[in-house]
């Protein structure tokens, strides 16, 4: 039951996407990176407080990488929702399970610790035939950029899974590595602004009415309870599971679109999200089933046991 935890999660990231490509007209992607943080970081110290927890960790620099990177692939992934229709960005969001097992692949191969692992080799293959089924429409809409913004966000999600799972895996409470992530999020995006300001006057959008602050409210609240059940299901669920059901975020995401922007995509399009999701289902289930530490891997996972 606790790997449920990831549905949960996915559902509110799909309802922060929402609010993101909202927001995207009135606020620039540094101010709703910053806000997003800003929120998190309110809402898990009145609640570190209430509970008497503790702020103190003994892995400052574990929470360091995994702030910056995920605050990266968190802007990246903005920008993406922005650009591009939101099923779409989230469907190259959710490669991180393709990049986890090609950098492991590459890894084995390099080292030639492995032979050659034909049904995973097959599995990547076949989601980034995927990936052109489904960018099609962004060729031709000049939405190239986006794609590819989305797809590095994928490939530096991974690697702040990775480190999601070592902090949880080491002790860590969730509301400690999320704390620490917002108050990333909160110094990047003020950074951001700044440095994007160059020489000239730093531009904070005011906030004229109450449905921007009511969208800002709505990214920081859901990716704060997102993150804290995403944390949560990698710690205490089965990780294969877990990984699986981080899809049906595109299924989420999918139907808001479709409602909320009136999204409307060809049978590529559709084909393409079904090859990456079936893909990366395969590449998961493969991956759990073929390392040669299968036996601790029901123990820690199959992306921890490798690293």
């Amino acid at each position: 039951m606790q790997s449920l935890w990831m549905l949960f999660a996915t559902f509110l990231f799909a309802i922060m996407g929402v609010c993101v490509k909202l927001a995207s007209p009135l606020y620039s992607t540094s101010e709703i990176v910053m806000y997003r943080g800003l929120v998190g970081v309110l809402v898990l110290f009145c609640l570190i407080r209430f509970q008497r927890g503790s702020f103190k960790t003994s892995m400052p620099k574990a929470h360091l990488w995994r702030g910056v990177v995920g605050v990266i692939s968190l802007w990246l992934w903005f920008y993406a929702i922005a650009a591009l229709p939101l099923a779409t960005a989230m469907t190259l969001n959710y490669m991180a399970p393709i990049w986890i097992a090609l950098i492991l692949f590459c890894a084995g191969w390099w080292h030639a610790k492995n032979p050659i692992e034909w049904p995973l080799m097959g599995a990547i293959t076949m989601s980034f035939v995927g990936v052109v089924l489904l960018l099609q429409p962004a060729f031709q809409s000049r939405q190239l950029t986006g794609a590819i913004v989305a797809l590095i966000s994928g490939m530096l999600s991974a690697l702040a899974y990775l480190q999601v799972r070592k902090l949880g895996l080491m002790g860590e409470p969730e509301y400690r590595v999320v704390f620490y992530f917002s108050l990333v999020n909160v110094l990047a995006g003020v950074f951001g602004n700044v440095a994007s300001a160059g020489l000239g006057p730093v531009l904070w959008h005011p906030h004229t009415s109450g449905y921007g602050i009511t969208l800002l409210l709505g990214i920081g609240l859901c990716a704060t309870m997102a993150q804290m059940a995403m944390t949560r299901a990698y710690r205490l669920g089965k990780t294969l599971v877990v990984a699986n059901l981080q899809y049906a975020g595109i299924v989420f995401s999918s139907v808001w679109g479709a409602l909320i922007f009136g999204d409307i995509f060809n049978w590529h399009s559709w084909l393409g999200i079904a090859v990456i999701i079936i893909s990366g289902l395969a590449a998961t289930f493969y991956n759990s089933r073929s390392t040669e530490r299968g036996a601790s891997i029901g123990r820690t996972g199959p992306i921890t046991s490798e690293v």
